[in-house]
């Protein structure tokens, strides 16, 4: 059984035509006439061997099997395009855009920035907010700098950091420090943790790997973001769960202490990169990250 493609033009003139749901517009688009767009549908139903539209009306719809190859034809048109601007812009002249969580830019990244900037003058890397939502493979961003456990997608080239280290954390301002301070572990139960929707298996997570019952932990404040949470408890306001890189200027400072320490978790700080844009600046990106975490990431 032959494995070919249709027609490039066929398949340009259907992927028009469904996204747009209109002959007339797709010719538009493709800048030839209704007519010739006509003829590359029925080719590509001949070759195919079933129907991609009904009549409906003076229109048309989909059939289920034109609904499949729009998806896919439209997926595949859109990365098309996507790596055709990127090579169309030059990659070496274009920034390079990175995605990381609003927590990890505010409390490790920016305070780098002007140290990683002096060291990779070449890079003009811009950087990219997002708690969740960020995705590597949509256009625009070239690599996501994530905490994240393997494996690791299959279409990514990923750099792994660093592991990730979780640990309690409070600041002297906290009223029950005095008594936390030099305490067992086991004090936490008595107090009201302080939590984020973003990471609930943080606490139990840790808790187990302490020997503390998870069931046992009682939670207080809840913060949307590991970033406020952070804020929440540099003000005082409990005890909090965070990974080490994200409070260790914090730490040197003297504006949290981690009485308990920090417990390694199966996550990894990683870089995931696209392999169809994976380039050299990715690379020189994820060797300075590594030797800056191992550099300046603890206290």
């Amino acid at each position: 059984m032959s494995r070919d493609l249709p027609p490039l033009n066929a398949l340009r003139a259907f992927e028009a035509t469904a996204r747009l749901n209109s002959v007339s517009q797709a010719a538009e688009q493709l800048h030839v006439t209704h007519g010739a767009v006509s003829r590359q549908l029925k080719v590509l139903e001949e070759q195919l061997g079933v129907a991609l539209f009904v009549k409906d009306g003076r229109g048309l719809k989909l059939t289920d099997a034109g609904i499949r190859l729009r998806d896919a034809s439209g997926d595949a048109f859109d990365r098309l395009r996507a790596v055709c601007a990127e090579l169309s812009q030059g990659n070496e002249d274009a920034p390079f855009v990175l995605g990381c969580s609003g927590s990890l830019l505010a409390r490790w990244f920016i305070p780098r920035l002007g140290r990683l900037n002096a060291d990779l003058p070449d890079l003009r890397l811009h950087l990219s907010a997002g708690e969740g939502d960020l995705d590597p493979r949509r256009p625009g961003l070239d690599a996501l700098l994530v905490f994240a456990e393997p494996p690791w997608p299959t279409d990514m080239q990923v750099f792994e950091l660093a592991s990730e280290r979780i640990g309690p954390v409070l600041s002297p301002h906290f009223s029950r420090y005095a008594q936390l301070q030099q305490a067992p572990v086991e004090e936490l139960l008595k107090e009201t943790l302080l939590q984020t929707t973003s990471r609930p298996q943080a606490w139990p997570s840790w808790a187990e790997q302490n020997g503390i019952d998870p069931k046992a932990l009682q939670y207080g404040q809840g913060f949307e973001h590991l970033y406020y949470l952070l804020e929440a408890a540099v003000a005082g306001l409990g005890v909090a769960i965070a990974p080490e890189p994200l409070v260790a200027d914090d730490l040197r400072a003297g504006r949290l202490v981690a009485p308990w320490g920090f417990s390694e978790t199966p996550a990894q700080l990683a870089l995931w990169v696209p392999k169809r844009a994976a380039d050299g600046r990715a690379q020189s990106l994820a060797n300075w990250l590594k030797n800056e975490l191992k550099r300046s990431g603890r206290p």
